[in-house]
Formats: C-alpha cells, structure tokens, sequence
C-alpha cells in the first residue's frame, strides 16, 4: 500500500502500533477493529491509511478505503475518522480528496461511496467537498445512512 502525502499530512498504511486504547473504545476493541483493517489492507492491497501531521508525526485519525456490500453490490466506501480535538480544521476533506485521487488514478476503481449517519452535518461536508452528491438514503444493518457517491472520470 502506498503513503500518500498532502500539504500538512502524511497518510501512511496502518500498523499493529496504531493502537492507542482511548476512549471512547476499550483496547480489546480496538485491537479487533485495527486487525479487521489489516486484513482487509492484505486482502485487497489497500485499506485505511492512518493520517499523521507532517510536522510532528503526531497520528490523528484514519482515512481511506473498504470494499463492502452495499444493496447487494460490492463497493468500495471511502471513509475517514479524525480526533474531535482535529476538526474543524480541513484535515478530514485534504485526506479524503488525496484518497479519492488514489483510489481514481492509481487503483482506477470505477466509483467511490461515503455512507454519512443522517444529522452528522461535519461528514456530510466533508463528502461534498471531495466532490461526492447524496444520492439516496438507506439502510444498513438496522441504520439509517445517506448514500454519496462519486463517479470516476479520470480515464
């Protein structure tokens, strides 16, 4: 997997280091869901980078890709997770748009999903400013979720 740079981030494949155990998760819990990311990073060559800060390193949340169903199709969601003490701040819409330009140049998928929990407005904006439009809202595993979505048309 590649490490992908922006003007004030470094995306860098996750590692077993990446745990950290704080709140609101237990470290059991975040062992299991770092384990689930590697090995969906080892299965399909790319995964969840972890996004640091150039100038110190510092690791301050995750953005990237996961192949899941979604309507009975398999799609491949773009998603990103920074700490609330980093919001606000444009980090989230610079990692997302550097993956979106991975995904669409380097890996040439085909079209990038977001699935954004109704009333997260923060998520929702990030996703239209990666350029993804609301398309539907749907249901997944019990939950409501708006649908965006983004064709590639780099090729």
């Amino acid at each position: 997997m590649a490490e992908l740079e922006t003007q004030r981030l470094v995306l860098r494949p996750m590692v077993a280091d990446d745990v950290d155990g704080e709140a609101p998760f237990e470290q059991d819990q975040m062992y299991s869901w770092l384990e689930r990311n590697l090995a969906h990073q080892r299965r399909h060559g790319f995964g969840l980078f972890a996004a640091c800060l150039k100038g110190d390193g510092r690791l301050i949340g995750d953005c990237g890709l996961e192949l899941m169903k979604v309507a009975d199709e398999q799609v491949a969601e773009l998603g990103y997770d920074f700490r609330s003490d980093c919001w606000n701040q444009g980090y989230a819409t610079e990692a997302a748009c550097a993956v979106r330009d991975y995904a669409f140049t380097t890996l040439q998928l085909p079209r990038l999903v977001s699935l954004v929990r109704p009333g997260n407005r923060a998520s929702a904006r990030v996703a239209e400013k990666t350029g993804l439009k609301k398309v539907e809202q749907i249901q997944r595993y019990g939950q409501p979720y708006l649908r965006y979505e983004i064709e590639n048309t780099t090729g």
